[in-house]
């Protein structure tokens, strides 16, 4: 295990803490929960930024990403642990600030709007997730000024959503996205895969079989990726599916052949899953 790394609560704190350290910079936003995929970010991070440059991690459940009735209150809370694998890592600082910090006076009044993009897949029924996101998002790139942000890809309409707030705002950095870790059957790894029990724990792993049974198929055209899915999730049982959408790789309509993503969000249980993975499409033969 390396030195600890500097615990930032304040915006105060953070500039003291980054001083005058060389660049550049890197941060990797988690809202804490850590697990083995976000080591994989703050590990990507600092091959990114290279031995002698600072990595900052920032652990904060953004209230503005949750609608009413969301699990913003038994969102899991693992603080200490959460700065075990920091220091695993290699981070320099955590900026760990309070809601008081990030929002002082309440709600913003100035918020990042997200735009079409924001209003399909998750945003179809999280209507006003990816404005908090955006917007804290934005005030972390704004208190951090990093040179490059990292984020999973498991996440992909929010990564694409960062990348495209940063190319449409002129903000300088780079948006590095970094492979979905999984475990051994496949699922995605996931914070809020502590909340399923050993069944739908079980019954979870279709998600990603989904996916992969599409990856398998994209070499037969699309019709032919799409249809292995379905047959796959015909066979699941206690997966509630939300969505199973094939999309180009900024989100856009699908192509008929090349580089497209197939996104898929359920429930198992009372637990909400989202996964994807990249498909190669050919031409029917």
């Amino acid at each position: 295990m390396t030195g600890a790394p500097l615990l930032a609560n304040t915006r105060e704190e953070l500039r003291g803490a980054l001083g005058e350290r060389p660049r550049p910079v890197g941060l990797v936003p988690t809202m804490g929960a850590l697990h083995a995929g976000h080591a994989a970010l703050l590990a990507r991070a600092r091959q990114e930024v290279g031995p002698g440059a600072p990595v900052v991690a920032s652990i904060f459940v953004n209230p503005l990403q949750f609608a009413p009735g969301e699990d913003l209150d038994r969102y899991p809370r693992t603080f200490d642990a959460d700065l075990e694998i920091c220091a695993e890592q290699g981070v320099d600082v955590v900026f760990a600030p309070a809601v008081e910090e990030v929002y002082p006076g309440g709600e913003p009044q100035v918020r990042i709007d997200p735009g079409p993009l924001a209003r399909v897949l998750e945003g179809a029924s999280r209507p006003t997730h990816f404005d908090g996101v955006l917007t804290v998002v934005a005030k972390l790139f704004g208190l951090v000024s990093p040179d490059l942000a990292v984020f999973g890809e498991k996440d992909y309409q929010q990564l694409t959503l960062i990348r495209r707030m940063v190319q449409d705002l002129c903000m300088c950095l780079e948006v590095v996205g970094a492979e979905t870790v999984r475990e051994p059957d496949g699922l995605a790894l996931s914070s809020r895969n502590r909340y399923l029990d050993p069944d739908h724990r079980w019954r979870a792993a279709a998600l990603s079989r989904t996916l992969f049974a599409a990856r398998a198929s994209a070499k037969y055209g699309a019709a032919v990726a799409i249809d292995a899915a379905r047959h796959e999730l015909r066979h699941a049982r206690g997966v509630d599916l939300e969505y199973l959408e094939l999309t180009a790789p900024d989100l856009g309509p699908a192509p008929e052949t090349g580089p497209a993503r197939l996104l898929i969000a359920a429930r198992v249980g009372s637990t909400r899953l989202i996964d994807n993975v990249a498909l190669e499409l050919k031409e029917k033969s």
